[in-house]
């Protein structure tokens, strides 16, 4: 049973995903400019960079994985950079937190990581700042939510505010205006029909997204049938590698990781640190998959 790629449609999933890749993918170097905006960011620091980073509070509470403290360590070189101290020079008892790390899928590790640290180290009240490269717009929309019912059942009084450099439309209630992997129908394969069926039969039928007219046209995607070349050939092939690589958790779904029952969480955004296991794994899984990236795991 093989898992490739039809031949016939290389040359369009390669055009497309160089135009998604344009949009989606994270140099150092895009990263570390807007981490260098944030500097001096008018509305974040109220036009006093020195006296706001000063008295930041920067959180180093991620339970999992290398992400925060990697950012931590790049935010920390461009404070030195430019206001001339680092991170371990900042924090008042007044001012307020920061939590920064790479990018918002789900919303789970930061509602975990901030739930934790509400019930035992965070202040009666207090500001944070969220600070990520990019977010998915339910995912954020979750861990806000989460966020303030954990404030509000520790008596606490806490704001959160988010600064991210590109936002990613990927809500339940937007599907027809997403920026995300989400397929118009199910492909005319019997496999990808078994597992539409699977999910079917438990409760979870796919949601499917509906073409506008006109179409909606995300900047991630250079038209409709470029993205749907993309949705349809992720699917079915990330049926055959959930078949072909036996150790893949159930919760790996043909668009990538996702703790609910769909066809996938179906991000396009990549970092030059990383292909999250949120994208298809068409694109990072491994033996005897040949991937487009390496994907580091935690």
């Amino acid at each position: 049973m093989g898992a490739a790629i039809p031949r016939a449609v290389h040359d369009s999933i390669l055009l497309e995903m160089q135009h998604v890749l344009s949009q989606s993918y994270f140099k150092r170097k895009s990263v570390i400019e807007f981490l260098n905006e944030l500097i001096t960011n008018e509305k974040l620091t109220v036009g006093q960079p020195d006296s706001f980073w000063s008295s930041v509070n920067f959180l180093n509470i991620q339970r999992g994985g290398s992400s925060q403290r990697y950012m931590l360590q790049q935010f920390d070189a461009i404070l030195r950079n430019i206001l001339g101290f680092g991170i371990d020079s900042c924090g008042s008892q007044s001012g307020p937190f920061v939590y920064i790390d790479d990018v918002i899928f789900s919303g789970n590790r930061i509602r975990h990581d901030l739930e934790s640290w509400i019930k035992s180290n965070a202040p009666q009240s207090c500001i944070i700042h969220v600070i990520v490269i990019a977010s998915h717009s339910s995912g954020e929309w979750y861990a806000t939510r989460e966020i303030k019912r954990a404030a509000l059942a520790a008596g606490k009084n806490i704001k959160v505010y988010w600064w991210r450099c590109v936002e990613i439309e990927d809500r339940k209630s937007c599907i027809n205006l997403s920026d995300v992997l989400r397929p118009t129908l199910i492909p005319d394969d019997v496999e990808t029909q078994h597992y539409v069926e699977k999910l079917s039969n438990q409760g979870y039928p796919p949601l499917i997204r509906t073409v506008l007219d006109p179409p909606h046209q995300s900047n991630f995607f250079s038209s409709e049938r470029g993205r749907q070349i993309l949705e349809q050939n992720f699917l079915i092939v990330g049926v055959r590698i959930r078949q072909i690589c036996p150790f893949l958790p159930e919760q790996i779904r043909p668009l990538g990781y996702s703790l609910l029952r769909t066809l996938g969480f179906g991000s396009v955004i990549v970092t030059f640190r990383n292909c999250p296991n949120t994208c298809p794994p068409a694109l990072w899984a491994g033996n005897p998959w040949y991937p487009l990236f390496q994907r580091k795991t935690n």
